[in-house]
């Protein structure tokens, strides 16, 4: 069974938006700071976009904040990501509980610190009853890896590989797929995040950098994305 049905054409408003927040490092270069500058600066930009997509009745937000090949960065700045995700969850955790999000984490969490693997654990559980929007935060996280482990988890099932078992066991698997994918920074690429499940998601590119995403800038996606037909390979139905 498929996750989604699509229509012809998808009301205004997209179900589940996914967004790769570029542009951190740059945005504080701009200053002359440093690139940890950036990232802090990219948190507030975080919790702009969360509010909005809640008012906006988005149900489904996934936010791309640290790829597998983020680990190739210089150690130093790993080492303060690793922290500033770490004070963040501890910061961020009972305000969405409070405002009923229900937050997950997707990806390879094997190499991440002990106590951010727990934080995380913990996260998911206070919120895992809330009925209001669902947060997936994508860390550790490829489109590739998770093909794979969606495959190897389906053998062992003894689903074999189908569509169909692979589409299940996806991290994303409880979710409709993207309507809309948004990057900011300028870069018009995807960067291995979702690969499977954008296969007929609109993306949207803007060269906003990431800490200036704000408010406006999320319902100028949101006006853009209304103004696409939505085909899903077919033609469009006569007047």
């Amino acid at each position: 069974m498929t996750k989604q049905a699509p229509t012809l054409k998808d009301p205004g408003v997209p179900r589940h938006v996914a967004i790769i927040m570029d542009g951190n490092g740059r945005w504080a270069q701009q200053r002359h700071k440093a690139r940890a500058f950036g990232h802090r600066a990219g948190v507030r930009a975080v919790r702009k976009v969360v509010r909005a997509a809640a008012r906006a009745g988005v149900e489904a937000l996934t936010l791309f904040a640290f790829s597998q090949e983020n680990w190739q960065r210089p150690e130093l700045e790993v080492r303060l990501l690793m922290q500033l995700f770490v004070t963040t969850l501890a910061r961020e955790v009972n305000t969405l509980h409070k405002n009923g999000f229900r937050v997950r984490f997707i990806g390879d969490h094997r190499d991440f610190p002990t106590e951010l693997r727990e934080q995380m654990r913990q996260a998911e559980a206070l919120t895992a009853g809330n009925g209001g929007l669902r947060l997936l935060v994508a860390v550790g996280y490829g489109g590739q890896w998770d093909i794979v482990q969606a495959a190897q988890r389906a053998l062992a099932d003894g689903a074999g590989i189908s569509t169909e078992s692979i589409e299940a066991r996806l991290a994303t698997g409880d979710v409709p797929h993207p309507d809309l994918m948004i990057r900011t920074g300028g870069e018009s690429r995807i960067s291995n995040f979702l690969l499977w499940q954008l296969a007929y998601t609109e993306l949207y590119f803007t060269p906003v950098l990431w800490p200036d995403f704000d408010d406006a800038a999320f319902a100028a996606a949101l006006a853009w994305y209304a103004s696409r037909e939505r085909r899903f390979g077919r033609v469009p139905e006569a007047a």
